[in-house]
């Protein structure tokens, strides 16, 4: 497995020039975010990341998580640089300075974190789930929870989880069965839970589980869950660590990858129940979960990106030094580098320049997150949380899907080399797969992006979004701005189309939802490179020199492959919504 290296100059080009650093930092309360220490932190993040995350990748696939009398010990090296990461407090950028937080904008924190994943996606996991729990807690604990668990869960001391699956529910959360019985000041959890990533190891000193669970005479469904803080070990009064909660780890699952990150079986109440703590109000659990959802959903997004800059960095490393054939315009020339194979540059172009629109898709949805959260008026809050609201499932499955993508493709470059493990490009792959399936499955996405995002409002935050791509491209005279605005024009039309049909047969809309959200986001995706492209055409007309006039050229040229190669999907993606949901529901499930 070749080395990860942070793709700073990258980073650094997307905040600046496409998402626009200097609004975000004139925030307020991110005034901290300098030029020079973001430049600081994104250099920094890049050496644990390459120094100490990225060596236990592989080492850590192969040994995995280990499950014996009850304890989970996670693979050689990672409570070591758990520590290593606790001590840096890289956990605490985003969170609020008076629990600990850095209060650094989340569009910052989305560049670091795709740094973590793409060195070590088991290990990110860890960090991941916390982050989601905290951000849920500061949005609807009371003063007391947040001052218990915080300060604690923020500096890393202490890791989160979310526990809301079952055996029996899987994805229909409203049929889970766990119970809470109110008892004094507290309930007490009976139930089991599956698939909870990082839900019992050796790194933190303590686990924090935030549980769904129904109260004894809660309705049926979604409206009768509630949930619940539930502390492996029970803080005293103190902030010391009390005795143990009644939960365990019945067993670890063996899975395709991820191998380093113990996705547990998480039992509650075995003995006399375990002691949980209610979050918010009883039967408004959902409310409280989906704020953690949805920030783990962007999360999940850019672990998608972050597998395929890993998997691309890897793959050229390898084109670069495999040779192999003559050139084929040669005919008895010497052997050549892969990499000056048409073919292989197509496939080497295709990643690259898919990971940047990605990228560029991640950044801005983060920025959008910073807005709701920090704009002076209420009017611009709610215009960013709209637009937040519409992008989040785009980040989450498209990003995740062409993860996949680009991890095949990087199997592919390798050739049967790729199929080897000791390369370390399956690992990719496999690491890969489950990211489409976590939180919601892409499918699940593309039904919220179609009845929540676009029905609900008749469609209000799709066109305030579309207007501004118009408006961008109508003036930016470039080839790659003309091709947005010719794949604008499909999208206009499948956006109308689900409109139209979502407001008189959901059934058929549901079908035609994925290659909706696809279309969208791979529209989305060339805006942003056209901008992309723009803006380093006007750094290279202003003479300047940084990142370098090669990286600014290279942009453009990117950005054109996008717009030649990736975009005209657009047209395709558009006629399988309009089109091909007739013939998807055509057959009777006898001949499927």
């Amino acid at each position: 497995m070749s080395d990860y290296n942070a793709p700073i100059a990258d980073m650094h080009f997307v905040l600046r020039e496409v998402v626009g650093l200097d609004e975000i930092a004139a925030l307020p309360g991110y005034e901290e975010a300098t030029p020079d220490l973001v430049d600081a932190v994104l250099e920094e993040a890049g050496r644990l990341a390459r120094d100490v995350l990225a060596p236990l990748n592989q080492s850590g696939d192969r040994e995995g998580a280990t499950f014996e009398n009850g304890v989970v010990r996670t693979a050689a090296g990672f409570p070591e640089a758990y520590q290593q990461f606790v001590d840096g407090g890289w956990g605490s950028l985003p969170f609020d300075p008076e629990y600990g937080g850095q209060g650094l904008p989340w569009t910052v924190a989305t560049a670091v974190q795709e740094m973590w994943n793409a060195a070590n996606l088991s290990f990110s996991l860890a960090p991941l789930l916390t982050q989601g729990a905290v951000e849920s807690l500061q949005t609807h604990g009371t003063p007391e929870q947040k001052a218990t668990y915080l300060p604690h869960m923020i500096s890393g001391r202490w890791s989160g989880t979310m526990n809301l699956t079952e055996p029996q529910a899987g994805s229909d959360v409203g049929a889970l069965k766990a119970r809470a019985v109110k008892q004094g000041d507290h309930y007490l959890i009976t139930g089991q839970k599956v698939f909870i990533t990082w839900g019992e190891h050796d790194c933190a000193e303590n686990i924090i589980h935030m549980v769904l669970a129904r109260t004894p005479d809660a309705p049926a469904g979604t409206r009768g869950i509630s949930l619940f803080i539930v502390p492996k070990f029970l803080p005293k009064a103190d902030g010391t660590l009390g005795e143990r909660n009644d939960l365990r780890c019945v067993s670890l699952e063996h899975k395709l990858g991820i191998h380093a990150s113990p996705t547990a079986i998480m039992a509650y109440g075995d003995s006399s129940g375990a002691i949980g703590y209610l979050v918010g109000a009883e039967n408004r659990g959902m409310e409280c979960m989906f704020t953690m959802m949805n920030n783990a959903r962007i999360s999940v997004g850019v672990q998608g990106l972050a597998i395929a800059e890993r998997a691309y960095q890897q793959a050229r490393d390898f084109a670069r030094e495999r040779v192999q054939s003559r050139a084929i315009d040669s005919r008895d020339g010497p052997g050549v580098a892969i990499i000056q194979h048409p073919d292989v540059r197509r496939m080497l172009m295709t990643m690259k320049a898919t990971l940047e629109a990605m990228r560029a898709l991640a950044y801005v949805a983060a920025a959008a997150l910073d807005r709701a959260k920090r704009a002076p008026d209420e009017e611009a809050r709610a215009a960013a949380q709209a637009r937040i609201d519409l992008l989040t499932p785009m980040v989450k499955s498209w990003l995740t899907d062409c993860g996949c993508e680009i991890a095949s493709l990087g199997v592919q470059i390798h050739g049967g080399m790729g199929f080897i493990e000791e390369t370390g490009a399956a690992q990719h792959y496999r690491d890969a797969r489950i990211l489409p399936i976590y939180e919601g499955t892409n499918g699940i996405q593309a039904l919220d992006l179609m009845a929540r995002k676009l029905l609900r409002d008749k469609g209000a935050a799709a066109a305030t979004l579309l207007l501004e791509m118009r408006s961008d491209v109508t003036a930016i005279d470039s080839p790659e701005a003309k091709a947005v605005g010719e794949a604008l024009i499909d999208l206009d039309a499948a956006t109308d189309w689900m409109l139209e049909t979502g407001a008189k047969d959901l059934r058929l809309a549901a079908a035609g939802a994925t290659p909706y959200l696809r279309l969208f986001a791979t529209v989305t995706g060339g805006w942003l490179m056209a901008r992309s492209a723009a803006a380093a055409q006007r750094l290279l007309d202003a003479g300047e020199a940084q990142p370098d006039r090669s990286f600014l050229e290279a942009k453009i040229q990117t950005a054109r492959f996008y717009a030649d190669n990736i975009l005209p999907r657009a047209s395709a993606e558009a006629a399988a919504t309009m089109r091909g949901a007739y013939s998807t529901l055509a057959l009777s499930d006898a001949h499927l």
